[in-house]
């Protein structure tokens, strides 16, 4: 049987195939289906310095191959984070990424200040695709300036892997990826939601209550995987790809791309059991092209 395992960033993982941070949650709803050890770690629901309450509805909306979503980060604050979720993943067996989103550098600082004193988690993503509330809502990953901001704010802090979430909407990811590499980056994972819309035309309005919300699904993979390619040659990091993958061949694709990595999103909300049936698909497909080990594939 082919070998599964990979090392990200220092992190050794039992396998490259990854729990998105949003769908998956905590990782309570998919317990009840198989253990949360099951993927290679689980990227959390992104927490925010306080609870939030999120977006009003309607906030999700189908779309041709993929889904929109502006949930708003919806999520139960920082210290509720540590104080109770964190502890049951780690009971669970998971390997545990906080994904954190904050509206100013400070609250992404303060944010990494507390989950560096908390006990287990294994990384740090960093969600930059929010808007920055001092920078008139320029969002942080479109400007490689207050991207590298934020990073080096929380590289300060953090005492664990840290992983740059990097946002689609620009015109050249490289140089967004080259300056959080800079402050001190670990790793990298793309690619966030692209920006869409929906119109009810019966109403006449949008049909998500924001007007705009982010698109994933099959529809936004190739220009994850472009991105990807991109990406790993502008930048010496690893790199975990996502963005409509829905089978082991689509993750080969993106290991292929350049990803040490990669992360199922909105292809658990199709298929629960997607995650292990991946795992199991992934280390099939190896034994039949003959591949020893998942890293003998990367960017072949």
């Amino acid at each position: 049987m082919a070998d599964l395992r990979v090392r990200l960033a220092g992190l050794d993982l039992p396998n490259p195939i990854l729990a998105a941070s949003g769908v998956y949650g905590f990782g309570r709803e998919f317990a009840k289906l198989y253990p949360p050890s099951a993927p290679g770690a689980i990227m959390a629901k992104g927490v925010t310095l306080e609870p939030s309450a999120g977006n009003l509805t309607p906030r999700i909306a189908e779309a041709p191959a993929g889904m929109l979503n502006s949930i708003g980060l919806e999520n139960p604050g920082v210290d509720a984070f540590i104080r109770r979720e964190l502890p049951w993943m780690k009971s669970q067996g998971a390997r545990v990424i906080a994904n954190i989103s904050g509206h100013s550098v400070g609250e992404y600082e303060e944010i990494s200040r507390r989950l560096s004193e908390a006990e287990g988690l294994d990384a740090i993503e960093v969600n930059i695709s929010c808007p920055n509330l001092d920078h008139g809502g320029l969002v942080f990953g479109t400007d490689p300036a207050i991207a590298a901001e934020v990073t080096a704010r929380v590289r300060k802090h953090c005492h664990v892997p840290l992983i740059v979430k990097l946002s689609p909407n620009v015109t050249d990811i490289t140089a967004i990826a080259k300056a959080v590499a800079a402050e001190g980056a670990d790793a990298l994972s793309l690619i966030n939601t692209l920006l869409g819309m929906a119109i009810d035309v019966k109403a006449r309005k949008p049909v998500l209550a924001r007007q705009v919300g982010g698109l994933s699904g099959p529809a936004i993979k190739p220009v994850a995987l472009r991105m990807v390619w991109e990406t790993a040659r502008a930048v010496d990091l690893p790199i975990i790809g996502m963005g409509g993958i829905l089978s082991a061949e689509d993750a080969v694709e993106f290991f292929l791309a350049g990803a040490h990595a990669v992360a199922i999103g909105s292809g658990n909300l199709i298929r629960p059991y997607i995650i292990p049936e991946i795992i199991e698909g992934l280390g099939r497909w190896l034994d039949q092209e003959g591949y020893a080990s998942v890293n003998d594939i990367r960017r072949l």
